[in-house]
């Protein structure tokens, strides 16, 4: 225990009735008890109505003002799912929309003393009653149990009547009435048909989904499973699934549990859409126009049918999926200097092609790994036998230069070009010559930019940025050591004002601004735990823009000149990024490439 720490005193919390104080005081304590010593889980039992969500939320209230007592997470059970509980729970501990396994691993590498809170457990569980996902008791035995088999790890947890976790000597107080209710089990059982009977209606007689309560989007897919007779709830349930707007507006949880049924037939590829769309779906997202910009970016190049009725509503929001290419695991993305619309990006085997960056068409091979041409493409002049691009800074249409996973700097030029093939051989001659003196100096990082000059931008692991340029021949760089650990990632862009701004990003999770005339910014512009994984950065109408991606899964679209931060909620891992000025963003990753089109008029409004 820490020396001289006492626990908080009930009194500087919330107020408590004096009839609930003796089992406030009983969570305290617990709660604040740091010696190691004691049971890992408070549960928290009693019938509906008798306060026990009450005490909860008081806990949680009072708790964020005292060290000891931090809450890392509260995950509200109720119709949850084993996989539904560990996104909620993943989110909220910072690891990102886990699946239970990937999250016990997670959660069991965090050095962290955890404290969490489970409301509601007793009413978890969801989808077909038949199905093992759906039971309340997967859940405890698949996530839970383990949970807290885990010793930095505690739990409060609210059980109901049922005798859920009695086995691992839990403190338990039973609440047999505390005169203050939990607002009722919400376990309502009206029939389908009097749900949806519910539901306005549009001008065509169609239920208008956006205008229906929270109750009855909360209850009715449940309701048409209950359904009398297999013909009868199966039209129930195929008419809910294929109704978009009820995809945009129903329960996401409900919906992701019945769709993991695979015997329940569902229209199209929705099984497909929703499972990649369904973490980012459940997780709180209340605005329509939101949840169908998600359900849109799932469904591009997956269901055409499904991405055209979306399509509308997903572009009333500030982002919006234009495109995808599902087939490619992009490792390295650069815009091309000096040609309309070029997109360069590279695949897990090294081979480098371009696409169009408003549409994704391909327009052809650049080089390919091995010696030889690809799509009529020249044989590189320089290019060793086999390379797989991590990161790609271009020249020109026909010249790049590439930051191998050795953490090699290469020249690769497909056309005789002497000019070109000097400029780029010098640039990696002298970072080669450099990490021949000290490990410091070895490359960690490559980015590209600038729109009157193209350029190469350097990062090593001593913290230092050097800046190149494509352009013309450069001797030395610029370079400044902007960072105390090594550089994970890189980027500049060019203002319109003659201003060269260069963004990296560190291995300590700090995101830093070099304006290359003068000295770094003191202070991060961003300072996380987490690794940023890709950087990209464009002058657009609304000012410098820059794109961050961090390990977590967050995108981070930051306002150079305001600081204003906006989080795109994306659906796949990011390992890179290019950005126009025009505010089309593409993001590169084991799924994909997708580009994603901003509303630059509304990006910063909240």
């Amino acid at each position: 225990m820490t020396v001289g720490a006492v626990t908080p005193d009930i009194a500087s919390w919330p107020p408590l009735d004096e009839e609930k104080r003796a089992l406030g005081q009983r969570l305290l304590d617990w709660a604040a008890n740091d010696t190691g010593v004691g049971p890992q889980l408070f549960l928290v039992r009693g019938a509906e109505g008798s306060g026990k969500s009450h005490l909860l939320a008081w806990f949680l209230a009072g708790a964020a003002g005292h060290p000891r007592t931090t809450v890392h997470a509260t995950v509200l059970a109720a119709g949850l799912t084993a996989e539904t509980f560990a996104w909620s729970l993943g989110r909220q501990l910072g690891y990102g929309p886990l699946s239970p396994s990937r999250l016990l691993d997670r959660a069991s590498q965090d050095e962290r003393p955890l404290l969490i809170l489970v409301p509601d457990l007793h009413r978890a569980g969801a989808g077909p009653a038949d199905l093992p996902s759906a039971a309340l008791e997967t859940l405890v035995a698949e996530l839970l149990e383990p949970l807290l088999a885990l010793p930095h790890l505690r739990a409060a947890v609210e059980v109901g009547t049922l005798g859920l976790l009695a086995g691992h000597g839990a403190e338990v107080v039973e609440i047999v009435d505390l005169g203050q209710g939990d607002g009722g089990s919400g376990n309502g059982q009206a029939s389908y048909a009097e749900l949806v009977a519910a539901v306005p209606r549009t001008g065509d007689g169609r239920p208008d989904w956006s205008r229906a309560s929270d109750m009855v989007l909360r209850r009715v897919l449940d309701a048409a499973l209950r359904t009398d007779g297999p013909d009868a709830q199966k039209a129930a349930v195929r008419g809910l699934l294929a109704d978009p707007g009820f995809l945009v507006h129903g329960s996401a949880t409900a919906l992701t549990a019945v769709l993991t049924d695979e015997r329940i037939p569902v229209p199209g590829r929705l099984r497909e859409v929703w499972k990649r769309a369904a973490p980012e779906l459940t997780a709180f997202h209340t605005d329509s126009a939101e949840r169908a910009a998600l359900l849109h970016a799932a469904a591009v190049g997956t269901d055409p049918g499904l991405t055209e009725y979306l399509r509308p509503l997903a572009h009333q929001h500030w982002w919006s999926a234009v495109w995808a290419r599902r087939a490619l695991h992009v490792s390295a993305l650069a815009l091309v200097p000096g040609v309309e619309r070029g997109l360069l990006a590279s695949d897990s085997t090294g081979r480098l092609r371009t696409y169009d960056v408003g549409s994704g068409a391909a327009l052809g091979g650049t080089a390919s790994p091995s010696a030889g041409a690809s799509d009529g493409a020249a044989a590189p002049s320089v290019h060793p036998t086999f390379v797989r691009p991590r990161s790609v800074a271009p020249r020109d249409a026909r010249s790049a230069l590439l930051l191998d996973r050795s953490d090699a700097l290469l020249p690769l030029v497909t056309e005789d070009d002497p000019t070109a093939a000097f400029a780029l051989e010098r640039i990696a001659e002298h970072h080669g010559s450099a990490a021949l003196t000290g490990e410091e100096s070895l490359v960690t990082a490559l980015g590209s930019g600038g729109t009157r000059s193209p350029y190469a931008v350097v990062g090593d692991r001593g913290g230092t940025v050097h800046v190149w340029s494509l352009g013309e021949y450069q001797d030395v760089p610029r370079s400044c050591r902007v960072h105390e650990q090594p550089v994970t990632a890189v980027t500049c862009v060019d203002t319109a004002d003659g201003l060269t701004l260069t963004f990296s990003a560190g291995a300590d999770g700090a995101v830093r601004l070099w304006e290359t005339s003068a000295e770094p910014m003191p202070v991060p512009v961003q300072q996380r735990r987490y690794l940023t994984t890709a950087l990209a950065a464009a002058d657009t109408s609304a000012g410098p823009v820059l794109a961050v991606a961090w390990s977590d899964g967050e995108l981070h679209l930051w306002h150079v000149f305001t600081g204003r931060v906006r989080v795109l909620p994306w659906l796949h891992g990011c390992d890179a990024l290019a950005l126009t000025s025009e505010g089309l963003l593409v993001i590169g990753g084991p799924e994909g490439l997708h580009a994603v089109r901003l509303r630059l008029d509304v990006l910063w409004e909240r």
